[in-house]
């Protein structure tokens, strides 16, 4: 199936991708101040319908309204009691906590394999709203985030440097012991055992940092010997603040996605 993105708005008009019949939708489920949930699940999948009334995979996974603004910790969202109107925005945090709910994730595994998610309408909107931004912020902002407290520790390599070179790119991760060696002088530790679930694909975040930052010999002749000028101790404190930063980020998602299973649906 071929999609079309939208082309990028004129002068920096806002153009939201969540429809007025999608927030309706919501209002209609919640109520417009969003306390509260008129057909509970209870346990099962609500798929959301079309205007035309045929059920299909939602509209409202696909792309954000607008970039969230400003980073605030994980509170559950605007409090459930409060008459407080459902945003476009607020949908959009409620769809991207509800596509990282591990239940909801291993539940429809197999139907995630062929089509687009269908959202479904957990009783609290405010909770899975909270969440949704929370990690929003984490994964968009991942660079600016408060560092993870790692412990480094420099133990200068004698033989390097009786040699006249740097010391030697490492880049492996002890698990079991929280470790991560960058080379020959550097390991940095406190590294909590959870990160390395928080997966992009088939690695942890970490585990992508490690392998890009590499020193890799080029099998070409010609490019390894013109062109092969990256070193990694030109990267080396670049890599260490990322290391802490992604850490931060995955730390932060492993505990919101494991309150997530013990929610209420």
């Amino acid at each position: 199936m071929h999609v079309s993105l939208p082309l990028p708005p004129p002068d920096g008009e806002r153009i939201d991708n969540i429809t007025d019949w999608g927030l309706k939708q919501f209002q209609k489920a919640y109520g417009k101040g969003g306390s509260g949930l008129i057909s509970p699940l209870e346990g099962e999948m609500s798929p959301m319908v079309t205007e035309g009334g045929e059920t299909t995979p939602s509209e409202l996974a696909a792309i954000p309204p607008s970039a969230p603004t400003g980073a605030s910790p994980p509170q559950g969202g605007r409090s459930a009691g409060r008459s407080v109107p459902i945003t476009k925005d607020d949908i959009f945090h409620y769809v991207y906590g509800v596509l990282h709910d591990p239940v909801y994730r291993e539940t429809y595994a197999q139907n995630l394999k062929r089509e687009f998610p269908r959202i479904p309408f957990y009783p609290d909107f405010w909770a899975w709203a909270g969440w949704g931004k929370r990690l929003m912020e984490l994964h968009i902002g991942y660079e600016t985030v408060e560092p993870w407290p790692l412990t480094r520790l420099d133990t200068p390599d004698e033989k390097a440097r009786e040699a006249g070179v740097g010391p030697k790119a490492v880049l492996k991760a002890d698990k079991d012991n929280g470790l991560i060696r960058l080379d020959s002088e550097t390991t940095l530790s406190s590294i909590p055992a959870e990160v390395w679930t928080y997966r992009l694909g088939n690695r942890s975040g970490l585990e992508w940092i490690l392998d890009q930052y590499k020193e890799k010999t080029p099998k070409d002749p010609t490019i390894r010997e013109k062109f092969n000028t990256y070193r990694f101790a030109d990267y080396k404190e670049h890599v260490v603040d990322l290391i802490a930063r992604v850490t931060r980020v995955s730390a932060e998602t492993v505990a919101i996605t494991e309150a997530m299973k013990s929610a209420k649906r």
